[in-house]
């Protein structure tokens, strides 16, 4: 049995470990990087300790399905966190109060609840479109990923709180200006040696701090919204119309172990985990397929088969299962660009991952994406062939690998809540624009691909799309 201080990796400096070579904005390649020269379990050392690095799928996969009794997410992510303002919730949770809290959520995310909602996030579409629409009007180019979080925070708002959110249709300042400040800051600060924004606070530490403020004043507005509808109907405490409610409705059960500070971090967790991630696949999707033309017309084509000829047309709930292709296209995309492509864990015990001795509270961290684009692992692991999910256009063995490999939901009891919904707002927002749309082009600033930046998600730097309103007929 091996040691973690025992196995291979980059050289280090004294005292800091590797630390200066760290770049957290490429955190994510580097590790890929290095799994590759140092193999799937490797050391690094973020100042005195060790960690260990694992890049197998298999024992990925072993790691997350220990949870929450064998590891946890990083207690630092905890800490670093309350120090900023954010206020506890499931998703760095543990023990008990992971249990109770999860069972909220999932009660959130329901399939059916989601059903219910789904003629709300057809209005969210449309003011998708709509905005679209000037866009290409004016002849501009459109931010992306600024555009598509407007889109996913509108929509887990009305899901999850039941308040009517529209950044779509405004300049001013929007929620989720403050909302994208604090990802990167999180990586930053848990990856910092020295605290220096406690030390020599910069503008950027100082935004931070107003921007956390702002967002925890929506979140308070969205809890005291619910309270006052379930004041007015008593009977949302019994059948809750949406996540928000059914979490105060179990707080306030004597003994129900539910503080109004994880109510309120549940609110913050929902916003800031709806907003960034579903945000990026789509971007990343849209630039994936307008760099593979065929697959573009393909998916195109099978929006527009099944909508026929009005510009405007959305799926109806009925229909948008019928998406197969696009669907393909999403999973495609979360394989080669998972907006999660490494995870932290903390071990709550002695314990063993592959052949490597893990003593209680060592930081693992799992590497999500490395086997899955590996040659060796998929044929054409780095091409984007969204064929290979579908039983018709790939061997059945192939798609079955594919679905072993890709995890961007995570995997065991802590899979992503969110995953049926996000699915549902990818395919939404995908037939949108490819019914209502012709994409005249994406690029960025420089003419370069798209770079992949690690701020806690991994997000597309700079993507721009050009558009073509269709016309009708």
């Amino acid at each position: 049995m091996r040691r973690i201080g025992a196995l291979p990796g980059p050289a280090r400096w004294p005292v800091l470990g590797n630390l200066p070579q760290v770049r957290p904005a490429r955190l994510h390649q580097q590790l890929e990087d290095w799994a590759d020269r140092f193999g799937p379990f490797f050391q690094l050392k973020l100042g005195r300790h060790p960690l260990l690095v694992v890049g197998d799928h298999e024992t990925v996969a072993m790691l997350l399905r220990d949870r929450p009794e064998g590891f946890q997410r990083n207690s630092r992510l905890e800490l670093v966190g309350a120090e900023m303002g954010l206020k506890p919730g499931v998703f760095a949770a543990g023990g008990d109060d992971w249990r109770r809290q999860r069972r909220m959520v999932m009660a959130g995310f329901d399939p059916a609840h989601v059903r219910n909602y789904y003629p709300a996030m057809q209005k969210v579409a449309q003011r998708l479109g709509q905005r679209w629409e000037l866009a290409a009007q004016d002849g501009r180019r459109i931010d992306l990923q600024a555009d598509l979080m407007r889109y996913t925070v509108d929509t887990i708002a009305g899901l999850a709180f039941g308040a009517e959110v529209n950044t779509l249709q405004s300049d001013g300042d929007v929620i989720q200006q403050h909302l994208d400040k604090i990802f990167p800051a999180l990586l930053k600060r848990m990856l910092s040696p020295i605290p220096t924004w406690r030390l020599f606070p910069s503008a950027a530490d100082r935004q931070l701090v107003r921007s956390v403020a702002e967002v925890n004043r929506a979140v308070d507005g969205f809890v005291a919204q619910a309270r006052t509808r379930m004041a007015a109907d008593p009977g949302l405490r019994e059948h809750p119309s949406n996540l928000l409610e059914a979490m105060i409705a179990a707080a306030d059960v004597e003994g129900s172990g539910i503080t109004d500070a994880q109510v309120a971090g549940n609110v913050m967790t929902m916003l800031l985990a709806g907003e960034d991630t579903t945000a990026n696949s789509i971007a990343w999707m849209i630039d994936l397929l307008w760099r593979h033309p065929d697959m573009l017309e393909q998916a195109r084509n099978e929006v527009r088969d099944l909508l026929g000829n009005d510009p405007r047309a959305l799926p109806a709930y009925e229909q948008i299962g019928r998406l197969d292709f696009v669907e393909a296209c999403a999973h495609e995309t979360m394989r080669l660009k998972p907006v999660a492509p490494l995870i932290g864990l903390q071990a709550l015990r002695d314990t063993e991952v592959g052949d490597v001795a893990v003593p209680r509270g060592a930081v693992v961290l799992a590497l999500m994406r490395r086997d899955s684009v590996a040659e060796g692992r998929l044929p054409q692991a780095l091409s984007f062939d969204p064929r290979r999910w579908l039983q018709d256009g790939a061997p059945g063995a192939a798609a079955s690998q594919a679905r072993r490999l890709s995890m961007p939901f995570g995997a065991g009891p802590r899979i992503c809540p969110g995953r049926y919904l996000a699915l549902l707002e990818i395919k939404l927002a995908m037939a949108m624009l490819l019914q209502r749309f012709d994409i005249l082009g994406v690029d960025t600033p420089d003419g370069l691909p798209a770079q992949e930046r690690m701020s806690f998600t991994m997000a597309p730097v700079g993507l721009r799309m050009r558009l073509a309103a269709r016309s009708p007929g």
